[in-house]
């Protein structure tokens, strides 16, 4: 360990948070999780006996940095986030996937249960994560059990232990029904994807309005969700911090510098559109704000005006967002496209002073992609340039994986009105 590492450890706090171990370049080489960071970290430099794997990361860190955030339970997602942005090789030489976990919710069933994987496959169950703590995420879902009780086993309409418990939601004793069921599982998804605050205050909108019309057991049970939920953000599960404060985050500070923008862009947007030959045409909106994703802040858009123009179907999406004021406007929108889109869109953003980049893909949306930027500028005669990052810069990998949320969103709310339009 170096003098400046050594000095800069006995700074670590006593809180929880996420820790990112860079080599002599400043390459993130591990990112992990810890309850009390002062702790965890330190442990790295004892002089205790470790497996080799472990020792040979050891002797590749140069410096750490850290985030402090206000639980367990925030660290794991904030976690799993930096995994996903910077696929760290040394978390992919030292994971287990043993310790990799996803939520998997069997919605496409009439009667659906609540399990853990590490494996998803194409089920057509609903797959929340990957969580690379297999055990707190675990702890956690099954503590949501006491506000949106699930079962864990498919269903046999036999009364257990569970239901004398008010564990399951008692469709085996007349006390609920699998409608009634799956909506309180939509619930618990969203409370997991991190539509935390919205969810809240839809609750609470739903105990008043059913109150108002006189339909006190859905009051009651809007109330009992959310005095659960209030409850349990005091215990364990998700403090709803969710956008901690990481506007030092090399990605963010680069960007700044590399698009000349007044300040390092709090709140990014990225857009992607998705069809099948014309149909079905939709648009997504991802957010990330601080360089996270703030999955809660996604939007969705159904395009009216056009069914097989990417163009036209992108201008329309933004023509539509911008409308929307009471949503913060973004410090950057990264477009899924080159120049032409990033034309199209460029006099719709201006008006609202917003900067707009294009990801020039050429189509290919896989993870080793080149990340091929078309700023626009002034400076340049034809009014733009391309700008080429190496895979393994901090920016390449923020733009890549807003690219992939984006991609990934579209895509999946496409299916879904695919799916729909085959039922009728």
């Amino acid at each position: 360990m170096n003098e400046a590492l050594k000095q800069k450890l006995t700074k670590l706090p006593a809180s929880p948070g996420v820790y990112f171990h860079k080599n002599s370049e400043g390459e993130i080489i591990y990112v992990g999780k810890a309850a009390v960071l002062k702790n965890r970290v330190r442990q790295y430099f004892q002089k205790t006996k470790k497996d080799p794997k472990t020792e040979a990361l050891v002797r590749e860190i140069a410096d750490t940095d850290w985030i402090v955030v206000d639980t367990e339970m925030d660290a794991l997602f904030l976690e799993s986030e930096m995994i996903k942005r910077y696929m760290p090789k040394w978390n992919i030489l030292l994971r287990d996937d043993k310790t990799v976990s996803y939520v998997r919710i069997t919605m496409n069933e009439e009667v659906p249960y609540v399990s853990f994987t590490r494996n998803p496959v194409d089920d057509k169950a609903t797959y929340i994560g990957p969580f690379y703590g297999k055990s707190a995420v675990e702890r956690a879902v099954r503590t949501l059990r006491r506000v949106f009780p699930y079962y864990t086993k498919p269903y046999t309409g036999h009364k257990t232990l569970d239901t004398d418990l008010g564990l399951t939601p008692g469709i085996e004793i007349g006390a609920s029904t699998p409608k009634d069921y799956k909506r309180n599982l939509r619930k618990l998804i969203r409370y997991l994807e991190g539509d935390r605050e919205k969810l809240l205050k839809d609750l609470e909108k739903t105990m008043k309005d059913e109150a108002a019309k006189e339909n006190y057991e859905l009051a009651a049970e809007a109330r009992n969700q959310l005095m659960g939920l209030k409850e349990l953000k005091r215990k364990i599960v998700f403090s709803d911090k969710e956008f901690m404060d990481i506007s030092s985050d090399q990605a963010l500070k680069q960007l700044q510098d590399l698009l000349k923008l007044p300040k390092p862009p709090r709140r990014i947007e990225g857009y992607d559109i998705s069809h099948q030959s014309g149909e079905n045409t939709v648009g997504s909106m991802v957010v990330f704000i601080n360089g996270t994703a703030a999955r809660n802040k996604y939007r969705k858009f159904r395009i009216r005006s056009s069914r097989n123009d990417d163009l036209k179907s992108m201008k329309e999406m933004i023509e539509r967002r911008l409308k929307h004021e009471e949503w913060d406007y973004p410090d950057l929108i990264i477009l899924d496209g080159g120049i032409t889109q990033v034309n199209a869109i460029l006099p719709l953003a201006s008006a609202f002073n917003i900067p707009v980049i294009g990801r020039d893909k050429s189509g290919d949306h896989s993870k080793s992609a080149i990340v091929k930027l078309v700023v626009p500028t002034a400076s340049e005669a034809k009014g733009w340039t391309e700008i080429e990052l190496p895979s393994t810069s901090h920016i390449s990998r923020l733009i890549a994986r807003v690219d992939e949320e984006a991609h990934r969103f579209a895509i999946t709310y496409h299916s879904l009105l695919k799916r729909k339009s085959m039922l009728k």
